[in-house]
């Protein structure tokens, strides 16, 4: 079925749900938002009013029970993503989800099943594989410009830790943090995960400790076809939000650095500088939130395959809980004693 332009409900106003409806307004003309629920009405009034949605409820069901809207995108909580991508299926609804879809793998099958059974398409929220010089890197792995790939090195460390209380209701940071690395070491390297050994530490807040959870980690990754990768986290890197990659091959290597404001340097008699990079994700990844939405937006209208499947939400999520495994049990955890 085509659309002659796709209608969507959007599912949470905060943060993400806001860059959304943005993005739909201003750069998607293809698509239009005609309705927004969250819990909180006054957020959704707000963001319905700035970007000319017409319809503003509390009540998700309201979105998912009109059958003019044809996709859903969620932005709600961790814990409702699983529920409503069932919900949003059995009522026909093709639908973008913000990762993860669910911290439990047995919830995840349970959605991903509704998906395939209703025929519709599911593209999950991992804004990062749509970051042009990420995309690149994933290129010249692919086009065999580097030869085979033999270590990959992603750095990926926040400017600044996250709340207390998200940290206790994220699911920690191997599932709110690594778990974006985990989905880019699959895409950069085009091969699947065999076994991972991670470590980590308290190094920055001793609340986050005390919360139960680390803000230091390095995650060692096997792939299948003999690459080794290694991911290196922190919750605070006090110069800005670094997000660097490189692929080591047999015929050479491919790497990309921060993103910047502007790319003036200043040379003097004493120092050569430049400006910190961007400081914050929505800054850093604000083109590859835009394309997203695009590429899903497209799949619909033109009945192609999703850029980021389900499957694809799943296995950085495995990853993630063979990682917590790993740390607890000092020792390598091969994907297979998880993702089964």
């Amino acid at each position: 079925m085509t659309y002659p332009k796709l209608r969507v409900g959007l599912i949470g106003a905060g943060r993400i749900g806001r860059i959304h409806a943005e993005t739909i307004a201003l750069h998607v003309p293809s698509a239009i938002a005609v309705g927004i629920s969250d819990f909180n009405l006054s957020v959704a009034q707000e963001v319905a009013g700035k970007y000319g949605i017409p319809r503003v409820t509390t009540h998700s069901e309201e979105l998912l029970s009109d059958t003019s809207i044809d996709a859903i995108v969620i932005s709600s909580p961790t814990e409702t993503h699983a529920d409503l991508i069932i919900a949003a299926a059995r009522a026909g609804k093709h639908i973008f989800c913000e990762k993860p879809i669910d911290l439990d793998l047995s919830r995840i099958d349970s959605a991903l099943a509704a998906v395939e059974k209703a025929s519709v398409k599911l593209q999950v929220g991992f804004n990062r594989r749509f970051d042009a010089n990420f995309r690149r890197i994933h290129e010249a792995v692919a086009g065999g410009e580097i030869g085979t790939p033999h270590l990959l090195h992603i750095v990926s460390r926040d400017a600044e830790p996250p709340s207390i209380a998200y940290v206790k209701s994220s699911g920690g940071i191997f599932f709110d943090m690594t778990i974006h690395d985990f989905d880019m070491a699959r895409f950069l390297i085009g091969d699947e995960v065999e076994e991972i050994y991670a470590t980590g530490a308290v190094r920055i807040d001793p609340e986050i400790g005390a919360a139960g959870d680390l803000d230091t980690a390095v995650t060692l990754l096997r792939f299948r076809g003999g690459a080794i990768g290694t991911i290196d986290n922190s919750r605070k890197a006090i110069y800005g939000y670094d997000q660097r990659a490189e692929v080591f091959g047999s015929a050479g290597a491919i790497a990309t650095g921060n993103a910047y404001r502007n790319e003036a340097v200043i040379s003097t008699a004493r120092e050569i500088k430049r400006d910190l990079p961007l400081n914050f994700f929505i800054d850093r990844y604000a083109t590859s939130y835009i394309d997203e939405v695009r590429a899903f937006v497209d799949a619909v209208l033109n009945n192609r395959p999703v850029a980021v499947s389900g499957l694809d939400g799943r296995i950085p999520v495995a990853m993630a809980a063979a990682a917590y495994v790993s740390y607890k049990e000092n020792r390598p955890v091969k994907l297979a004693e998880i993702a089964a």
